[in-house]
């Protein structure tokens, strides 16, 4: 699967990071962070899915972004619940999904209206914990975004980078 995530500024990494001890209790905790921007599929041919990619990009702009606090989705469509996320808050992200939108299928339940921009800190467990996390409070990390990772989640690397304004 192949997508566009948002590379995350250190002060994010660093604030999961001191949350980390608190994740004890989860299934699976995310050592990477990262946003994902859009799901593009799968596909043989990388360098036509960079292509359409480019083009649905052509003249965004960077745009700001904001960590705004702790939260968690209680039922997500896919995979184990509770997923304890940092909540993303940025009309400029979710305009450049909706583009990324028209040129690619969003996928159902996941994208499109139901697209909740965030970043992944650990999943499976307990809901408890996960509300005592979302029960913290977080000074607001303020970041523009200036770039975009064209992203292999076979391999779990950034393919390339896409600078914005693209």
């Amino acid at each position: 699967m192949y997508s566009v995530n948002v590379p995350v500024p250190g002060r994010v990494s660093q604030l999961a990071d001191r949350l980390y001890p608190a994740l004890h209790g989860f299934d699976r905790v995310r050592e990477t962070r990262s946003l994902l921007l859009k799901r593009l599929g799968d596909g043989d041919d990388v360098h036509a899915l960079q292509r359409r990619t480019h083009r649905a990009l052509d003249g965004t702009p960077a745009v700001e972004a904001a960590i705004t606090g702790v939260d968690y989705f209680a039922d997500p469509p896919v995979g184990s619940a509770p997923v304890v996320y940092l909540a993303v808050e940025s009309p400029g992200l979710e305009a450049i999904h909706a583009d990324l939108c028209s040129a690619f299928d969003p996928v159902d339940g996941l994208e499109g209206a139901d697209y909740v921009p965030h970043v992944t800190l650990a999943r499976g467990g307990n809901e408890a914990a996960a509300r005592r996390l979302a029960d913290r409070e977080i000074d607001p990390i303020r970041f523009t975004v200036t770039e975009l990772e064209f992203f292999d989640g076979r391999h779990r690397l950034p393919v390339s980078r896409i600078s914005l304004p693209a």
